[in-house]
């Protein structure tokens, strides 16, 4: 029976994917043809907005999760690029597995404190949750996740994605993904999928161990295919 439903989910997954690609040639088909003449750049997703004044942000109590390769273009994290910009209302951090700075262990969790840079509060969510809580997304309009995922199902940053935009969904905060490139390019599919009795906080998603997708891309095909 396991083996069958996993088949299914397979057959699922190449579908949707196919479906995901195509729409998302059809949306960004133009101007990437046109960004590739003109500079060899990648445009990230906390330089869009940026680009767009953050309008999106504007007038909304703002949470952020990210770790240390949530930079912009220049450099430049996206912790401050959002503390410091006048039209953006930052309020809380939330960090994932290693912490918000990159320098806690794996596998050993993570206490919540304030960051020393913005003396915001840090929600860790690789400690007593996983999962934020109602109390810590109560005074959220919206929550921006900036993480960059390395292309393979067993990373825990798409793991702490899924588990937060479970919570926002439930508490009715707007979810924001700034996408980053996949490193391994996202041309192709490998590995096996996963019994849906496996899924857990290293295998969160019914996909192949390469999945050929960036993080935004997981977002919006979970979302849409109801993956949770």
């Amino acid at each position: 029976m396991n083996g069958e439903k996993t088949r299914l989910m397979a057959k699922n997954f190449r579908r949707n994917f196919s479906l995901l690609q195509v729409c998302l040639i059809c949306l960004i088909l133009g101007p990437f043809t046109t960004l590739c003449l003109a500079s060899s750049n990648i445009r990230l997703g906390i330089d869009y907005l940026q680009d767009r004044e953050f309008d999106i942000l504007q007038n909304k109590r703002v949470g952020l999760l990210t770790h240390p390769a949530g930079v912009n273009s220049l450099g430049k994290s996206t912790v401050l690029t959002l503390h410091n910009a006048s039209k953006v209302n930052l309020v809380a951090l939330f960090g994932p597995e290693h912490g918000i700075y990159g320098d806690e262990k794996a596998s050993v969790p993570v206490d919540d404190k304030i960051d020393h840079r913005t003396n915001l509060p840090v929600y860790s969510l690789y400690g007593k949750f996983r999962k934020p809580t109602s109390k810590m997304l109560g005074g959220l309009d919206c929550l921006v996740i900036d993480l960059q995922d390395v292309g393979v199902r067993c990373y825990t940053y798409i793991s702490c994605m899924r588990y937060v935009m479970e919570a926002c969904f439930e508490e009715g905060v707007e979810v924001v993904v700034l996408d980053r490139p996949n490193p391994l390019g996202g041309l192709k599919t490998a590995g096996p999928m996963i019994d849906s009795e496996w899924i857990s906080y290293v295998g969160a998603f019914p996909m192949p161990f390469v999945h050929g997708m960036t993080i935004a891309e997981i977002a919006l095909w979970s979302k849409q295919y109801r993956v949770f």
